[in-house]
């Protein structure tokens, strides 16, 4: 069965969705607050940005608490902790403008607030997608399909970040958004996007993998089949429309951000799996970076002290080193061999031995803004939801 999986992502690739990080891992999903910014309901954007939310800490709570039931600016303020940016930049905003909502929003930092609506048109995306594998399914292009014309590269998205993406501060503190920008289309212009013929697709000049779809703005296209009513549908239920602003404020509204183009299928390069057995689950089993250079800096150490006969020679290992290398990044451990449906793996020898388990070991590259999550997702046809991570940690 594993076999047959990772055999299967390698070959065909995943959906490209847009993963959990796009979203937030909060109560409260960012799209929802994209979408009420797009509708220009700036008191209610401000809301679902300072109310309290499950699952934070006490001290996050009752900071949000006090907001929202005695709209103490000063004692909000003071319970915030700092590295709430995007709530603490419209506290501080509304102490000095009560009541000016809006501009309590533009004092986030740019790259944050921006985030909201990109989480929205990733929203929309995400459904298209769906709805596409759904009535047209993984195989072959349709008419109406949209794709790059002849010339363009749909292997990897040209993608244009901003610098003020490089603010640490903000990437530490919202490290559950996706930091990168969409797709700047003028760096598309010479490859024109049409919808797909059945001249094309009799033809074979395309293949599902030239599929993609567009996040919505005003430089794009939708398919020219049943696929463009999804984007239509769902704006419809949350009061937006595709053509129109609700308000003149222009970072806020879809008419004003160009849009950008996805490929709806992505395969996974350099792909290559392995299973391994292993005891004891504390142990790691793939050398990362920081392994090599902790091995690096011990085999430096181990040549400068001179051991004393009376001394283990793993007295030369620096302490920071013995024992405490969580690796970056780590194999995915499939405990008591369930997870992908595997026989069980028994021990030989003694009883007295620890069971045996078996990893899956994964290696790929993704183009920028590609999530690996989404791969591993197909792999293991698990839900990416927040509530079924919650529960992995129990």
């Amino acid at each position: 069965m594993i076999k047959a999986s990772a055999d299967s992502l390698g070959r065909c690739g995943f959906i490209n969705y847009f993963g959990l990080q796009r979203f937030g891992s909060g109560s409260v999903p960012t799209h929802l607050i994209g979408a009420a910014l797009l509708r220009g309901e700036w008191k209610s954007a401000v809301s679902l940005i300072l109310d309290p939310r499950e699952g934070e800490r006490d001290e996050v709570r009752k900071a949000r608490e006090c907001y929202k039931e005695t709209n103490n600016i000063e004692g909000t303020l003071k319970q915030l902790p700092r590295h709430l940016i995007a709530e603490r930049a419209i506290v501080q905003c509304l102490k000095k403008c009560p009541g000016n909502y809006l501009q309590a929003l533009k004092a986030i930092p740019r790259t944050l607030r921006m985030m909201y609506v990109h989480s929205y048109q990733s929203y929309l995306w995400n459904h298209a997608a769906s709805m596409r594998v759904q009535k047209y399914g993984t195989e072959q292009v349709v008419p109406g399909d949209l794709v790059y014309g002849k010339g363009g590269n749909t292997e990897k998205e040209t993608v244009v970040v901003n610098p003020e993406c490089e603010d640490e501060n903000i990437n530490d503190a919202y490290n559950h958004l996706d930091e990168t920008s969409v797709t700047d289309l003028a760096e598309r212009k010479s490859f024109p996007v049409k919808a797909a013929t059945a001249e094309d697709i009799s033809t074979g000049n395309y293949t599902i993998n030239d599929v993609i779809l567009p996040m919505p703005g005003s430089r794009t296209i939708y398919p020219a089949n049943d696929i463009a009513n999804i984007y239509h549908d769902l704006v419809k239920k949350d009061a937006i429309e595709l053509t129109e602003s609700a308000h003149s404020v222009k970072e806020f509204s879809i008419t004003s951000v160009t849009g950008s183009y996805r490929q709806v299928f992505q395969k996974p390069l350099n792909f290559e799996w392995e299973l391994l057995p292993y005891e004891d689950s504390n142990t790691p089993l793939a050398e990362t970076d920081l392994d090599k250079i902790a091995k690096s800096k011990s085999n430096v150490a181990s040549k400068e002290v001179k051991v004393d006969n009376n001394r283990s020679s793993s007295d030369c290992i620096p302490a920071s080193f013995q024992g405490d290398l969580n690796p970056l990044v780590t194999c995915k451990k499939v405990e008591n061999n369930k997870e992908l449906g595997l026989a069980s793996v028994d021990s030989p020898g003694a009883s007295n031995l620890q069971e045996s388990h078996l990893a899956l070991k994964l290696s790929f590259t993704l183009p920028a803004s590609c999530y690996a999550t989404m791969a591993i997702r197909e792999l293991l046809k698990t839900s990416t939801s927040v509530a079924f991570h919650k529960t992995l940690n129990h």
